[in-house]
């Protein structure tokens, strides 16, 4: 099996970088395609309590757990299958529960801050950011966390103010300087879809990078 292709999908939260991936993945059904979500990679704070855990800040760097996702990046990229955690954002904990990876010739990592690390960047062959306007992300954020993560909208709208729109601005809108492409309208950009796709399949021609 050929050196899987590494895809980075960055942008704030509520930006489109999900249906973007989801979007890819389809169009490469055929071609097998593994998604890594950053989310799924929260350290594990199941010592502290709830009231504990409901303070920390999710959105920055350090809340996430990246050696355990490099580690499983590695493995992929040797072919093992790998054990991908799964996060409740209702409890704010990881769950017992883990999802199992197999190792695809594309590897599909999407995350808001997937681009501000540079041991993940390093493991990019495409870094693509999806670009947003701000007051879109904010409207689809909130109906997401109030349909999916039962969260009210005081205390969604308290959250983004408190760490989502200080922390995109401090290191989400900084790691756009090194994407390889900025998509804006995420998954409903044909054009940009078509590129991608384009350039994902040149790499796979060439048995990869």
């Amino acid at each position: 099996m050929a050196q899987p292709v590494v895809i980075g999908l960055a942008g704030g939260s509520g930006s489109g970088k999900t249906t973007l991936s989801v979007r890819l993945a389809r169009e490469l059904r055929g071609r097998g395609v593994a998604i890594l979500s950053h989310d799924a990679y929260y350290l594990d704070r199941s010592d502290l309590t709830f009231e504990e855990r409901a303070q920390i800040n999710y959105d920055h760097p350090g809340a996430f757990d990246n050696e355990l996702l490099l580690r499983h990046i590695a493995e992929l990229l040797d072919n093992k299958a790998v054990e991908r955690p799964v996060y409740s954002f209702v409890d704010h904990t990881r769950t017992e529960k883990t999802v199992t990876v197999v190792p695809s010739p594309v590897i599909l990592l999407e995350g808001i801050l997937v681009l501000e690390n540079p041991e993940l960047r390093s493991r990019m062959s495409i870094r693509i950011f999806v670009d947003c306007d701000e007051d879109e992300r904010l409207i689809r954020r909130l109906r997401r966390d109030v349909r999916d993560r039962g969260r009210t909208i005081p205390s969604a709208i308290e959250q983004y103010l408190r760490t989502v729109k200080p922390m995109h601005q401090q290191f989400v809108e900084p790691s756009k300087r090194y994407a390889d492409l900025v998509v804006p309208r995420g998954g409903h950009n044909q054009v940009a879809i078509d590129m991608i796709l384009s350039r994902i399949r040149d790499i796979l021609s060439e048995g990869g990078e």
